[in-house]
């Protein structure tokens, strides 16, 4: 993961007897090649370079501290917990396009509140392909919840206002609500989602409780551009980054965080139902450094 990137830049520090531009462009490239956007590489080295200035760090060991205090203070700006349910039904929209990994992470979601002792319903509002709702079906069975589900073409809409019906008829605590993400279809697919939103606004009197944007943490970049397509649409309240485990690179969730203002509340960290957590930025930092 992002932990190798940083046990790189731990080694190029401690191969230097001294602090040089050589070792900030060093540090630079490891960045950037680690999924860190060139925006968010140029702040956190241009904060270092400041710091070894202002605060005449000459050792590795000193940049090393610092280093690991700015991040964390990158990750902590804007930061916030996950809105677990309050008032019932609280309603949970699950935003991103196919392939990301939104429908396990429903399911894990739905574990986890079902550990709680929560009652779970999903809706699949992915009605533009019959195997969106039946893969949200077998997830419903594995983890013992009920799916709200219409048949195919069906309006999304109307799947989200029954579910939001049988919520209240059923007494559960939350509806995890999975949705289509053909990309391909922008304009209908956005359109789609504003509905959705103003069919809950109407019969709840607010929005979701959150509008959680499902993120593969292994596509990098490509997944910045997801980020602005989805707020361009929808109100985002936040991240959940899928498959930050042993493929992904994980600078992507420094640039998430830091330039595009949209806190990560979530991670997915391997496929059983319980590797899901909450995002603990001065955890994630520590880990970085972490030894094996």
């Amino acid at each position: 993961m992002l932990r190798g990137l940083f046990r790189r830049i731990d080694n190029a520090l401690a191969a230097r007897r001294g602090i040089d531009d050589e070792l900030f462009d060093e540090m630079e490239e490891l960045l950037v090649t680690g999924d860190v956007s060139i925006h968010t590489t140029m702040r956190i080295v241009g904060d270092l370079r400041e710091a070894v200035r202002r605060e005449r760090l000459r050792d590795a060991e000193a940049v090393r501290t610092h280093l690991r205090s700015e991040l964390v203070a990158l990750l902590l700006e804007g930061h916030r917990p996950f809105n677990w349910p309050a008032s019932p039904p609280a309603i949970y929209l699950f935003v991103g396009v196919n392939g990301v990994g939104k429908t396990t992470s429903i399911a894990k979601m739905a574990h986890i509140l079902k550990r709680r002792g929560k009652k779970v319903l999903l809706a699949a509002a992915d009605t533009f392909r019959a195997a969106a709702i039946d893969q949200l079906e077998v997830w419903g069975q594995r983890v013992g919840v009920d799916v709200i589900r219409q048949k195919e073409g069906s309006d999304p809409a109307a799947v989200v206002y029954d579910a939001i019906q049988a919520a209240r008829a059923r007494r559960a605590d939350a509806v995890l609500v999975d949705t289509a993400g053909r990309l391909h279809t922008k304009v209908n697919l956005m359109e789609e989602l504003r509905k959705i939103h103003r069919v809950i606004e109407r019969e709840l009197g607010h929005p979701p409780e959150e509008t959680i944007l499902v993120l593969d943490a292994t596509t990098g970049q490509n997944a910045v551009s997801q980020v602005r397509t989805f707020k361009d649409a929808v109100k985002v309240s936040g991240v959940l980054l899928a498959k930050l485990d042993g493929t992904a690179k994980g600078g992507i969730v420094l640039t998430i965080q830091e330039e595009l203002k949209v806190p990560i509340l979530l991670v997915g960290t391997g496929e059983k139902l319980d590797c899901l957590e909450e995002f603990d930025p001065r955890k994630f930092v520590a880990e970085l450094f972490a030894e094996e």
